[in-house]
């Protein structure tokens, strides 16, 4: 669901919400509610007819721990009075392989999901998330770009890579500019590795997009679409356009191994 910079359904989107996440309100002003993001600390705008309240205890609890994420495209969770489309990325809160807890609601969830037991999650061996971080990567090709976006139907370059380092159960800030202070620099283009993040400035020196780094340095970012470019120490060369899109600013590698 869209969260917007005021509190009208004309301003801008400036991030989503994605099934399975939680938000605390911080102000109510007609029918609309100011939330904050549990996982990223975003704050925005939201009609108050997309707001689903939980507990107190629940909300605890799912800040407590990182929950599993749908693989598959498209999926449903469903009870026996309700089905809900579920896409690429989304929270599963508290499965455990069949069902899942929404509120005080229990659903079924029977697609692929990420799993901590075969080393999704946080404590997984880097190798083995890295690989998942490529391979989920490349199911966002095409997608279309959507500023504020986060879905599979539109993202922007941030939201695309938050919800890739999600599914390895790393919580990125929402916008590059806050992305660039994590990780280690990696000083040349050469060096980089699959899973390493470059960030890009404008002529005011102001980082305004990201991307991630594939093979043989190869660029996943959504510019018009989700697409993959070459990268070299200028940036990134757009081979439709035959130049230069964007200038490089700095690489991180978020993921090291041990």
């Amino acid at each position: 669901m869209p969260v917007r910079a005021e509190p009208t359904d004309k301003a801008e989107i400036i991030t989503q919400l994605i099934f399975g996440e939680c938000y605390s309100i911080l102000l109510v002003q007609g029918q609309w509610i100011q939330v904050k993001t549990a996982a990223d600390q975003y704050v925005g705008w939201m009609d108050v007819k997309q707001h689903t309240p939980v507990s107190s205890e629940y909300m605890a609890a799912w800040q407590a721990q990182d929950h599993p994420r749908t693989l598959d495209v498209v999926q449903i969770v469903s009870c026996p009075n309700t089905r809900i489309p579920v896409q690429l990325g989304s929270r599963l809160p508290f499965f455990d392989g069949m069902t899942l807890r929404l509120g005080e609601q229990q659903l079924f969830y029977n697609g692929a999901a990420t799993n901590p037991q075969n080393g999704h999650g946080p404590h997984g061996p880097v190798d083995q998330r890295l690989r998942l971080l490529q391979k989920m990567a490349l199911t966002y090709l095409k997608a279309p770009y959507l500023w504020g976006g986060k879905s599979l139907f539109g993202i922007d370059c941030s939201g695309l890579m938050q919800q890739l380092y999600g599914l390895i159960g790393v919580q990125l800030p929402r916008d590059a500019r806050q992305q660039i202070d994590l990780g280690q620099p990696v000083h040349f283009v050469a060096q980089t590795l699959p899973g390493d993040l470059a960030f890009f400035d404008n002529a005011d020196g102001n980082i305004v997009h990201v991307g991630l780094l594939l093979e043989d340095q190869q660029i996943l970012h959504a510019s018009g679409e989700v697409r993959i470019d070459p990268l070299d120490h200028n940036g990134i060369f757009n081979r439709d356009r035959q130049k230069y899109t964007h200038k490089l600013r700095l690489i991180k590698r978020i993921l090291a191994e041990d």
